[in-house]
């Protein structure tokens, strides 16, 4: 343990390796484990201590870890997405993850999350990462990181705080969660004109017709950027974790077709990756930008709506994630000749109209709840500064 006499009364600096142990429970046979969960990088939420997802280990080959309930999972592997959860149940989880658990002599079980969400800790976490396409952190180093915390008694402050914007920001990701389930099913109606005067025998509505996707819309592929084509500056690159959400992006400097280019307002669909979590369409909200492989640029033919796309995308999302294929070892996805051919229910020109307007009041009182969530956010980021201190 270091001495710092700039610390705060109270304060003291510790180890990290004297602040949690390592828990290296290795499970070869995943699906002989006994555990009925599964976690992997892709089940963690940037930012959330909550874990919402999970497979079974009957979905996993090769060596992985065991946790218990309360442990901390934290993804060692690409620190820089900032994945971490706190498990409400036993299980497995990936490799790629550190298994955590704190000692409680030293810092409170509750509070130890808080703080490694902490800009302090995801920095440095970031900063002894090593290698370029995969950086990944190893216990040793970690293990020797020194972080000032507070005492017990101002832990327990600082966690009642923190608790309290934790579970506002929980009810509001509920919140959320409700609402698209809501907005899905009643779009979901008017989108196969259930609403709309179709017929039980499963006639169409009047001037509706069938059309394959590809007679509505141009699927244009992203272009395959390669760790070697990424640059501090210059254009982002849209990957699939940035249409789920991730604010890191790499950047392109060079020169590149401009149908891979993205423009505010566009409509995407990303077709590779994990079914429920990164398939479906997105509009793309931002700077001017390029795009990478396994999305789509989505173009709509002739007097389709963008809008209307958009949610048809959507609502056919489910049948295709059950074509999806793949290897285990690599990203499930969709050929662009099944995509093409999927066939839609394509209404008049009038209906589209106002299906996408239903659609725009939808997503404006989602967005109402999204700057509510967003706001009470920054204020839980602020808070989490005083959790430590750098040693």
């Amino acid at each position: 343990m270091s001495d710092n006499k700039n610390l705060k009364l109270g304060w003291k600096v510790w180890r990290f390796d004297q602040m949690a142990t390592n828990v290296n429970v290795r499970i070869d046979n995943p699906s002989e484990s006994g555990m009925a969960h599964y976690v992997g990088l892709e089940h963690l939420d940037a930012d959330s201590l909550k874990i919402r997802r999970w497979g079974t280990p009957d979905d996993v080959e090769a060596t992985k870890l065991m946790f218990k309930k309360g442990d901390i999972i934290f993804g060692r592997r690409r620190a820089y997405q900032r994945k971490l959860g706190v498990a409400e149940f036993d299980g497995i989880c990936s490799a790629h993850a550190m298994v955590l658990r704190a000692k409680p002599e030293v810092v409170l079980p509750d509070f130890l999350p808080f703080f490694m969400q902490s800009d302090l800790f995801m920095n440095r976490a970031v900063e002894i990462s090593v290698g370029s396409l995969s950086p990944t952190i190893n216990w040793k180093t970690m293990a020797a990181q020194e972080f000032a915390l507070p005492p017990i008694e101002e832990q327990h402050r600082i966690l009642e705080l923190l608790s309290a914007t934790g579970e506002a920001i929980e009810s509001l990701v509920k919140a959320i969660t409700c609402h698209e389930q809501m907005r899905r099913a009643a779009l979901d109606e008017l989108l196969t004109g259930s609403l709309l005067g179709s017929e039980s025998d499963g006639a169409l509505p009047e001037g509706w017709i069938l059309r394959q996707l590809g007679d509505v819309c141009d699927l244009i592929n992203g272009y395959g950027f390669k760790p070697q084509d990424w640059r501090e500056s210059g254009l982002p690159i849209i990957r699939i974790q940035n249409l789920n959400g991730s604010p890191q992006f790499n950047y392109f400097s060079g020169d590149v077709n401009q149908k891979f280019h993205v423009k505010n307002g566009d409509l995407l669909f990303a077709w590779a990756g994990v079914p429920g979590v990164s398939f479906g369409a997105r509009i793309w909200k931002g700077q001017e930008a390029v795009l990478n492989q396994h999305i789509f640029r989505v173009v709509p033919k002739g007097n389709i709506a963008q809008c209307w796309l958009y949610e048809v995308l959507n609502h056919i999302t489910p049948a295709i994630e059950r074509r999806a294929h793949g290897f285990k070892t690599s990203l499930l996805h969709v050929k662009r000749s099944e995509l093409v051919k999927m066939t839609v229910k394509v209404p008049p020109k009038e209906v589209q109209q106002e299906i996408a307007g239903y659609s725009v009041e939808l997503a404006q009182s989602r967005e109402a709840i999204e700057n509510r969530l967003s706001a009470l956010q920054e204020i839980h980021r602020a808070s989490l500064s005083s959790t430590g201190g750098a040693a």
